[in-house]
């Protein structure tokens, strides 16, 4: 699979009218071709069946580098995968897109595909720690949504409690920083830790809320009683 190959497959899949109302919705200035969602879906699904580790990998480096909105979502559902060996060549490739980040939809595509990467070497956590002191607030975000994984546990291990109270220590960290973005992702973290682990959360805002903006201090409570 090519590079010319993977774009001729995307632009197939195009619809010229969904484009404009696409690219206005995600404030995108780089191209946007109209690519729905299940077609990206499919392509990246028969691209992951048919290809090696390592091509899959050059394939999503070369269509991340081709700045076409829907080419670097494909490129990070190419890559999303629970399973993959070796990975270190795909998580390095995910860590180097963050400092790309610029629009919500892209940037969350890439943290699912690391979302699996992290989960299968938890020692990686230490990298991301870095990211959320950095001056590019889709880094900093980044931290938090590459973590969504460590609020589902309905019975987390001693490994996955100290990952989750360290990433609370983050979000602390970035309650007074009101950017809607930041805040946005703090409250995200929070929901969803609520329904696995309500007194973390409760315990969190008892001390952070007053720091917080108040749209996300009512996400963040909404799933408790």
């Amino acid at each position: 699979m090519t590079l010319e190959d993977a774009l001729a497959a995307l632009k197939s899949n195009a619809e010229t009218d969904r484009a404009e109302g696409m690219a206005s919705y995600h404030k995108q200035t780089r191209p946007v071709l109209g690519v729905a969602n299940p077609a990206l879906n499919e392509l990246s699904k028969t691209w992951r069946q048919s290809l090696g580790v390592e091509d899959r990998v050059r394939l999503a480096s070369e269509l991340w580098s081709t700045d076409i909105f829907e080419a670097r979502i494909v490129a990070a559902k190419t890559l999303t995968q629970a399973r993959l060996r070796p990975d270190s060549a795909a998580w390095e490739l995910i860590c180097d897109w963050v400092r790309d980040f610029d629009s919500w939809a892209i940037a969350d595509h890439v943290c699912m595909a690391g979302q699996r990467r992290l989960m299968a070497d938890p020692t990686r956590i230490d990298t991301v720690e870095t990211w959320t002191t950095s001056d590019h607030m889709w880094t900093r975000r980044a931290a938090l949504v590459i973590t969504l994984p460590w609020t589902k546990q309905n019975f987390p291990k001693p490994l996955d409690l100290e990952i989750r109270d360290r990433v609370l220590g983050w979000a602390a960290s970035y309650a007074e920083d009101h950017t809607w973005f930041i805040q946005k992702a703090v409250a995200w973290w929070l929901r969803d830790l609520s329904k696995h682990d309500p007194d973390r959360t409760r315990a969190f805002l008892a001390t952070h809320s007053d720091n917080m903006k108040p749209f996300a201090v009512k996400e963040a409570s909404k799933h408790l009683a």
